[in-house]
């Protein structure tokens, strides 16, 4: 058996090994959402002009998440909501024609997404993320002047930062609050024991 000066040694090692890989990975809570799920960025076809509606109805966006956009022969633009809703692609905040466009959500609020080509957005390929507040990040800001209002979703300013992309796939807050979870009870063993 072990002298108790070994063991000690050994438990504060895993406790501290533990603490440190719980506080890593608690910030790390985002998820990365494919864009029209398998099918990809795409025009619509027939009955579908919803289709992406209808996606972004069933998640639940928030700051941290990213959007890729997965698609062929065509582009992704950012657009204020005017643009949006008459599919104008002539003025966008930003152009995206990789084919692989992957951008982090870094700020509450509406974002809207059209395709490049002027008869694919009229056909339904365009997209609205609402971004969820969360109060523990950060308090909601002022609403926009009566100009624009969060209403129309008419935006003046669009100063966000996309930040570098990102290759993973896998849903991280699951990761994040295992760890979580293991660092507790790593700290319990250690207390009690």
């Amino acid at each position: 058996m072990a002298s108790p000066s070994v063991t000690k040694l050994f438990n504060n090692v895993v406790f501290f090994s533990a603490f440190c890989v719980t506080l890593v990975a608690v910030p790390v809570s985002s998820f990365q959402f494919q864009v029209g799920g398998e099918m990809g960025w795409i025009k619509p076809t027939g009955n579908e002009s919803d289709i992406y509606f209808k996606w972004a109805t069933e998640n639940r966006f928030h700051i941290g998440d990213v959007l890729y956009f997965e698609y062929q022969n065509d582009s992704v633009l950012v657009v204020n909501y005017t643009d949006y809703q008459n599919c104008v692609v002539s003025n966008p905040i930003s152009k995206f024609e990789d084919g692989n466009t992957v951008l982090r959500i870094d700020r509450y609020g509406f974002f809207y997404f059209i395709s490049g080509q002027p008869d694919h957005c009229k056909a339904g390929q365009k997209l609205v993320v609402r971004v969820m507040v969360q109060s523990e990040v950060e308090s909601p800001t002022p609403a926009p002047s009566p100009k624009g209002g969060v209403d129309s979703g008419d935006y003046d300013a669009w100063d966000f930062n996309w930040g570098p992309p990102l290759n993973s796939t896998i849903k991280l807050s699951f990761a994040s609050y295992f760890l979580t979870i293991l660092g507790g009870v790593l700290l319990i063993f250690y207390v009690f024991m």
